[in-house]
């Protein structure tokens, strides 16, 4: 299991790459609307990992409702693993908990699942595959 990227809930998805873009010095790699989850996404590359940020594409969203909820800021942290229906497994045998039942598929194509933020301190955890 590595780093893949930590997801930033933001309202104005060019506002925030042109300043994270300003103050890094580096441009982003990618955007891509992700319809099922009401989002539009774009990553900044950090050597093995990124940064994503998340836009809502409507009132809808889910991260629409955590930005009403929190304003703007960390929404998740991803983890990149090697084989998603064991570590779901893993994780169920030890009585966590998921928000869906099954994975779907995120930004980039990669299958994504999340556990709920309430048993991780705070933080919603994403793992995710490579398809």
């Amino acid at each position: 299991m590595t780093l893949d990227h930590i997801g930033i809930a933001v309202r104005d998805l060019d506002a925030a790459l042109g300043h994270y873009e300003s103050v890094l010095g580096i441009t982003s790699s990618s955007h891509q609307r992700v319809e099922h989850q009401g989002v539009e996404v774009a990553f900044i590359e950090l050597g093995d990992s990124k940064v994503e940020f998340l836009a809502p594409l409507g009132d809808e969203s889910p991260v629409a409702k955590f930005l009403d909820k929190r304003g703007e800021g960390m929404h998740h942290t991803a983890f990149l693993v090697e084989d998603l229906p064991a570590e779901i497994a893993r994780f169920k045998e030890q009585g966590y908990q998921f928000l869906s039942e099954e994975p779907s598929v995120g930004a980039g194509g990669k299958q994504v699942i999340f556990m709920h933020p309430k048993e991780h301190h705070g933080v919603l955890l994403e793992l995710c595959a490579k398809v």
